[in-house]
């Protein structure tokens, strides 16, 4: 595997492996093709196929088509183009579980035989009253008393279609007092009278997802199946399929991680059909929405995708992930890629009154920083556009660009000032008169005239009209609900924008910097030599607009900043140090660092929690997710918790003594009462069994329950050790400190 950090999920890997639980690593990835993927999907994908390439085994592309009531080829074709785009292959032909219907029947069959299915013929609402609650055990269904030969019967005659759709299903029959609700006697089929769009009418009953699902992976043999935390509650259902079928001795176990979630953002896939389907979207790869289609077609790159899965990591707690954390991945993918032109948005004719002929100016695609070259040729002549926001007659105090009384650099070009202002019978200014300074050429100024700002222009006999989509965040809250939580602003259509003509003429890449706008795409189904459409990437930084309200400083205030015009601000020389000793030193990733190192609040708390616990990646996390979430509504002083209490929580995880997932419940609990986390854990009885006196009798119950593995151990093959830990810390569930579990095992094995 490559030299990188492994989490959780690649650990179990490692273990299963090194204990020769298999001999090759076989993950899927499972989607329903009944909607297009969305960016959840693509962390999926990234998991799934990177682990199978990271242990030299394979990913299977499977299509969950057990539902023919909204399943379709379209979404067949758009998840295969996911993620090939994605940089992905799957192993060999696309799978699909309609694929197994036979095999999936027979199986449903053996269990009938065995007495532990039966056809139930309950209507629906008497199901769920003898289902139970949670505090109350359900009550079997009265048809559980059926004959096999009855049961075999009845299933026969669904398969065939002879009972409409819900007359009949078929369950398990498992326990109906079980604390896990799903265990209650789950349908493993049910009546579907519906066109399969690959399996025609030859079927009239579906397996549901809980029992084709464990049964899938175990016939492509799988060894691995990775889903997310939804599925948990399933995975015993998945475990009692397999095991009640006897299916050894090779089988797949589930495993589950947290499922991405994305503030601003939704990622069902019933309300992205209501979007789609109510036209609040054009569509499936509107740039707006969340899909893989509409990123790609809004102008991302794989990269910045799989980059910024990578950068939010495999966690066992489902958290919300700020979608600026989405854009400044595209942003830094972008930043050294893609060449910077001149974009006019909202033009104002100039006439340069003293300048006569043209001339072609040569400027570069790439500013220094870059480590591209490129140039282009700018034509320039007495008439010129600039953008209207680039000119005002009443300036507020730190405009830097062109005023009556203030010359301004045209980018790569010359120094104007402003000698007449033009307005119409309503006094809007449609028209600047200007001279130039001849001797103020870009890189050869003699002219001794100082200006603080440098402005994009265009010539205007040769400038291209393009029309330019801005595209804004989808909806207007952080955790929307419905249609009423869109954005009303999410799409903004200007068609008369002018570009230079390089953009156009030479295209060096789809993709660019429109100076002080941001990165532009042009549009790869709209887009055509007569009219030529781009799409807003993402902006160069974000807007102050978005934030709702700014942490109050309290750190030495910074030197104010000069404006610079088309760039991202750079760092501090502060910051700039911040930063490499957060990547260099302490191993942050990128983004966590470039968000510690620009905020001196947030960096002032992270380095006294570190003075603290030397846990820098883990408290960094923390840091610039939880409490920097929380300072965007509080004030520091108001913040019920401390660095050093931060410190202890990430102490706890590190020691293993809590998992991440309690270590969330922990932190909510710290923000509401401010109590200590340590006392948390131990109130709400959230500590692991470290008690030798406990842990003990159930190792030794282990160890007696596979004397041919505690031989193969003790004739030499140590790497033994990692399946009798785990085999204890699952009778645990969980709950077992993993190192006093280690020493204790190692010590009764040795």
């Amino acid at each position: 595997m490559e030299n990188k950090s492994k989490d959780f999920l690649r650990r179990i890997v490692e273990e299963d492996l090194n204990a020769g639980k298999y001999n090759e690593v076989v993950t899927r990835f499972p989607p329903e093709p009944n909607g297009f993927p969305h960016i959840g999907h693509a962390k999926s994908i990234a998991i799934n196929f990177g682990i199978a390439k990271d242990y030299q085994g394979h990913c299977n592309l499977r299509m969950d088509d057990t539902n023919p009531t909204t399943e379709d080829t379209q979404y067949v074709e758009a998840l295969k183009d996911a993620v090939q785009w994605l940089g992905f292959e799957w192993d060999k032909n696309v799978r699909y579980t309609s694929d197994y219907f036979p095999k999936l029947y027979a199986y449903a069959r053996e269990l009938i035989k065995m007495g532990k299915a039966y056809v139930d013929s309950t209507s629906e609402e008497e199901m769920r009253e003898l289902r139970g609650t949670v505090t109350e055990a359900g009550k079997r269904s009265k048809y559980a008393e059926r004959s096999v030969e009855e049961n075999l019967e009845l299933f026969e005659k669904m398969k065939k279609g002879e009972f409409k759709d819900g007359e009949h299903v078929l369950r398990a029959k498992i326990d109906m007092s079980a604390p896990n609700m799903k265990m209650r006697d789950p349908l493993l089929y049910r009546i579907r009278h519906a066109h399969h769009f690959r399996a025609g009418d030859e079927w009239a009953i579906y397996p549901m997802y809980d029992f084709a699902h464990c049964l899938s992976d175990y016939i492509e043999g799988v060894s691995h199946s990775i889903c997310t935390l939804e599925f948990e509650n399933n995975r015993d259902i998945y475990n009692w399929v397999l095991d009640t079928l006897g299916l050894k001795p090779i089988r797949p176990y589930q495993h589950e991680f947290a499922r991405l979630g994305i503030n601003y953002t939704v990622m069902s896939k019933r309300k992205l059909l209501e979007l789609v389907e109510g036209g609040q979207v054009n569509g499936w790869d509107d740039p707006r929405m969340p899909t893989i289609a509409g990123l790609r077609r809004r102008g991302y790159t794989p990269e910045s995708i799989l980059n910024f899965c990578d950068s939010i990591g495999v966690a066992k707690a489902n958290s919300m992930v700020d979608v600026a954390q989405l854009e400044f991945a595209i942003r830094d993918d972008l930043n050294t890629k893609v060449p910077r032109v001149m974009c006019v948005m909202n033009p104002l004719k100039v006439t340069i009154t003293n300048y006569e002929g043209s001339e072609e100016i040569e400027a570069p695609y790439y500013p220094h920083d870059v480590p591209k070259e490129g140039t282009r040729k700018l034509p320039f002549s007495k008439e010129i556009y600039i953008d209207q926001s680039d000119f005002s007659q009443n300036p507020e105090k730190g405009y830097f660009r062109l005023t009556p009384e203030q010359p301004v650099r045209l980018k790569y070009a010359y120094i104007i000032s402003c000698k007449e202002v033009i307005k119409d019978d309503k006094g809007n200014v449609v028209e600047i008169k200007a001279e130039y300074h001849p001797d103020s050429k870009s890189g050869k100024d003699t002219s001794g005239i100082k200006v603080k700002s440098a402005i994009q222009w265009v010539e205007s006999n040769i400038a291209k009209q393009i029309e330019v989509r801005l595209y804004d965040r989808l909806f207007k809250t952080e955790a929307p609900e419905s249609v009423e939580d869109l954005n009303p602003n999410s799409l903004k259509i200007i068609k008369d924008a002018l570009i230079e003509p390089a953009v156009i003429d030479e295209k060096p890449d789809v993709r660019f910097q429109f100076e002080r706008e941001g990165y532009f795409y042009a549009d790869p189904i709209d887009y055509t030599d007569e009219k030529p459409i781009f799409n807003k990437i993402v902006g160069l930084k974000e807007s102050s607009s978005k934030k709702k309200k700014a942490p109050k400083q309290t750190a030495k205030p910074q030197p104010k900043k000069v404006q610079i015009d088309g760039e991202v601000v750079p760092m501090t020389t502060e910051e700039q140090a911040l930063f490499d000793n957060y990547t260099n030193n302490l191993k942050l990733n990128s983004e966590v660092a470039n968000t510690l190192a620009r905020d001196a609040q947030l960096s002032a708390f992270y380095q006294e929690a570190l003075e603290a616990v030397n846990s820098p990646v883990g408290i960094a996390n923390i840091v610039t997710n939880d409490v920097a979430r929380e300072l965007k509504q509080k004030e520091l002083n108001e913040l019920n918790y401390t660095p050093k209490q931060i410190a202890e929580l990430m102490k706890m995880v590190d020691d293993e003594l809590i998992s991440t997932k309690i270590a969330k419940q922990v932190f909510e609990e710290m923000s509401k009462s401010g109590e200590e986390p340590t006392k948390i854990v131990e109130s709400k009885g959230l500590v692991q069994i470290s008690d030798p006196d406990i842990i003990l009798p159930i190792i030794d119950e282990v160890i007696a329950k596979n004397p041919e593995n505690v031989e193969k151990f003790r004739a030499g093959n140590t790497k033994l050790l990692g399946f009798f830990v785990g085999q204890v810390l699952k009778a645990t569930k969980g709950k077992g400190n993993p190192k006093v579990v280690n020493e204790l095992v190692a010590r009764q094995l040795g």
